[in-house]
């Protein structure tokens, strides 16, 4: 149960994250390249035309079978999910949650006692990082809380026990 992080206070559902099947989520992020390929920020509908337009030229070009390249590429995601440095955006859990409207901060509760707060905007740009080098996070985990510029890449919020919303 160390690794479950709740989401608790000023919320309308109290929910518990599991950050060890993020790994498997698509909305993940390659900490690796996160920070030095942000050059522009899309929003996710563009990101979303994007895509779909990616996928219909394939469909066109190669047809609607599964060509045998699409094998390739799916061993190459699972070596990258073995060996990559992944983080989640906060903000979907908060969204989730459904935060309540008079609330004004978000309290990152510690395992030593300690607390980080920060207000809702702040806490929406924040980045759980859960994997590093393909491993889950064990030293100061399950997560690290890393600011959306990458200014505390090297020295992290760890040992998050849970998320209050106030």
């Amino acid at each position: 149960m160390e690794n479950i992080i709740p989401i608790k206070g000023a919320v309308k559902y109290n929910i518990t994250l599991d950050p060890t099947v993020w790994i498997f989520d698509d909305r993940r992020l390659d900490l690796n390249t996160y920070f030095t390929d942000r050059n522009e920020e899309e929003d996710e509908e563009t990101l979303y035309l994007k895509n779909a337009g990616a996928h219909w030229s394939r469909e066109i070009m190669e047809g609607a079978v599964f060509p045998p390249t699409l094998k390739t590429e799916r061993k190459f995601d699972r070596q990258g999910m073995k060996t990559g440095t992944f983080g989640m955006e906060i903000k979907y859990f908060l969204n989730n949650a459904e935060i309540d409207n008079n609330a004004t901060k978000v309290v990152f509760e510690l395992k030593d006692g300690s607390e980080h707060t920060f207000s809702i905007d702040e806490a929406y740009s924040l980045i759980f990082k859960y994997s590093q080098d393909g491993k889950p996070i064990t030293d100061g985990g399950p997560v690290h809380i890393i600011f959306s510029d990458g200014s505390n890449i090297d020295n992290p919020i760890k040992n998050v026990s849970a998320i209050r919303v106030e």
